[in-house]
């Protein structure tokens, strides 16, 4: 893929992931949303197991599920579909964005890849100065940044 094209995707999905940040903040409910919600709207779980076609129990477990974090999105969907709600799914880099962790792990690269040729270089006393480390990592760093190389990940 050219690295205009790649350019674009990356950014393209960081502007989807933007719209998740602020929700990044909330804190999930100890027994989870599915119970949260039915408690408030007052529904017993008859009630939302009728309308899920499954026992009463049946309803127990899948909030149990969802609170241990074993329930699939399937089932989250399914039972946001009976709740008149939509289930919504993504990521929040942890970082700023997707282009903030590429440029992070391209310099790790680029640190290690300088570093390791300064270090041969000091043994032979052809020592660079500290400058001249630093504009390599950076002149690097960009390079990894723009091949997107299959190493970036490894």
């Amino acid at each position: 893929m050219d690295t205009s094209k790649q350019r674009l995707l990356i950014e393209q999905a960081d502007r989807k992931l933007a719209a998740f940040r602020p929700l990044g903040t909330i804190t999930i409910p100890e027994k989870g949303w599915i119970n949260t919600i039915r408690v408030a709207l007052r529904m017993s779980l008859r009630q939302l197991g009728n309308r899920l076609g499954i026992s009463p129990q049946s309803v127990k477990e899948i909030e149990v599920r969802e609170s241990k974090g074993s329930i699939t999105l399937k089932g989250l969907k399914e039972v946001g579909a009976v709740l008149d709600m939509q289930l919504v799914y993504g990521f929040i880099p942890k970082g700023q964005s997707i282009e903030y962790m590429i440029e992070k792990r391209a310099m790790e690269i680029a640190k290690e890849i300088v570093l390791r040729t300064s270090n041969t270089m000091q043994l032979e006393d052809q020592e660079n100065s500290k400058e001249r480390i630093e504009k390599s990592i950076k002149n690097k760093t960009e390079e990894i940044k723009t091949e997107m190389p299959k190493y970036l990940w490894d």
